[in-house]
């Protein structure tokens, strides 16, 4: 009677347990939305690309718009302007038109790949740079890139030289209260310096990190980060380079990826750097207004413990001094795998980070994805995939990150080549 009773209370347990279990799992399985992030796509001109490609250019000019650089692989280069009131397009910089360039193939002026610089005036600074070799056969030589600028004002492209020969240009930052300009190349990194009354460039000594960039300090001095990750800082009142060592929690600085692949910018109080390194989730801070003997930085946390972090030049400091990063990380939503890019936000004041969502397309049809009239994928059209709930998200790596003065942000993707604006968040 016992062993009965024992075999009724066990059948029971396992039916209670069940009834219970169904709900629950179901709702596990079932897809969870992430928050969403949503802006507006806009298609780069597409004949202003090869492969549907831009790198790192985009930026704001003075007059409120947008100023984005494309790549045209083994022929030419384009900056385009994007009027956020009109949604027009138009090309400002045909760098093959501009520099007399006529080569072609891997000798070609392929990419505008530099981040930017507007300067005071407000002329937007840029630089040409090489492609690959990907025409078979080809063996023709890269003979170096050039400075060029675009003036909104007068409407008028101008091409300051080739700063080293055989190297492309990967950014420049022009000092207009002092007539200098900065050029970083690749693929080897020189730091150069030009007198713009001149235009004849110079090499400032230090070989810096892969697609190192310049920073002006209020006191004038200009920073970069060497290939052995230490700080170069160049006075121009004293005509004179100092290195020091980055210190982290008192111990030298050594990134745990190497060669790092830093984005850095400057606060508004003109001494503090915010830095990302692409393959890190950290977020840094480095107080380049330091005289110790050597530059002290903080680790300010994480921005996303999400997997396989990546960020590429997408760190950008609002008006109010809040921090923004994007991080394209592997898509734990249970929304169709891949990838997802979370927009993150630091606030100095209170040291809080904040994930404020997954990016998403509120248009999904800016662009034609549809297969072609034989039944194939369109090609370079897989950037933008659907997630299980319908969403249309970025899926490839981003390329660029900025932050308007109205706090409008714009980030730029891949296949298609795509702009998207994002709403100020409060």
């Amino acid at each position: 009677m016992k062993r009965v009773s024992c075999i009724v209370l066990t059948m029971l347990f396992l039916v209670t347990i069940a009834s219970c279990q169904h709900p629950w799992d179901q709702s596990a399985l079932a897809p969870k939305s992430p928050q969403y992030v949503w802006g507006k796509a806009y298609h780069i001109l597409p004949c202003t690309t090869a492969d549907e490609s831009g790198y790192f250019s985009l930026c704001e000019g003075l007059n409120g718009k947008l100023y984005i650089g494309t790549a045209q692989y083994n022929f030419n280069a384009y900056l385009v302007e994007f009027d956020p009131r009109t949604e027009q397009q138009r090309i400002v910089i045909d760098t093959r038109r501009l520099t007399g360039s006529r080569a072609a193939g891997y000798a070609a002026q392929a990419k505008i790949h530099t981040r930017n610089f507007v300067g005071p005036s407000g002329k937007i600074y840029v630089g040409s740079k090489q492609g690959y070799r990907s025409i078979p056969g080809d063996s023709s030589e890269y003979p170096g890139g050039y400075v060029m600028t675009y003036d909104p004002k007068t409407d008028k492209a101008a091409c300051l030289g080739m700063p080293y020969p055989k190297q492309g240009v990967i950014d420049v930052v022009a000092d207009e209260k002092r007539g200098l300009v900065y050029v970083v190349t690749c693929e080897e990194q020189h730091w150069m310096l030009a007198q713009q009354q001149t235009g004849t460039y110079r090499e400032l000594g230090p070989l810096l990190t892969p697609y190192a960039t310049t920073l002006l300090d209020a006191l004038g001095r200009a920073s970069v980060i060497t290939k052995d990750f230490q700080l170069a800082q160049y006075d121009p009142a004293t005509d004179k380079v100092r290195i020091r060592d980055l210190t982290l929690d008192g111990q030298k600085w050594v990134p745990k990826e190497g060669p790092p692949v830093p984005t850095w910018n400057l606060d508004a109080d003109g001494r503090t750097a915010y830095l990302i390194n692409m393959s890190d989730p950290a977020l840094y801070a480095i107080d380049i207004g330091s005289e110790s003997e050597s530059v002290p930085a903080r680790n300010l946390g994480n921005r996303t413990e999400g997997k396989g972090p990546d960020s590429r030049n997408s760190l950008a400091i609002a008006p109010d001094g809040r921090v923004y990063t994007l991080v394209r990380v592997a898509n734990d939503t249970s929304l169709g795998g891949g990838f997802v890019h979370q927009l993150t936000r630091y606030t100095p004041k209170t040291g809080e980070h904040k994930i404020l969502g997954v990016l998403a397309v509120k248009n999904p049809d800016y662009y034609d994805f549809g297969p072609l009239w034989n039944g194939k994928p369109r090609p370079l059209s897989d950037g933008f995939p659907r997630l299980s709930d319908g969403t249309m998200a970025p899926y490839h790596v981003h390329m660029s990150l900025i932050i308007t003065r109205n706090g409008t942000m714009y980030a730029t993707f891949l296949n298609p080549f795509t702009l998207l604006r994002i709403p100020a968040i409060p």
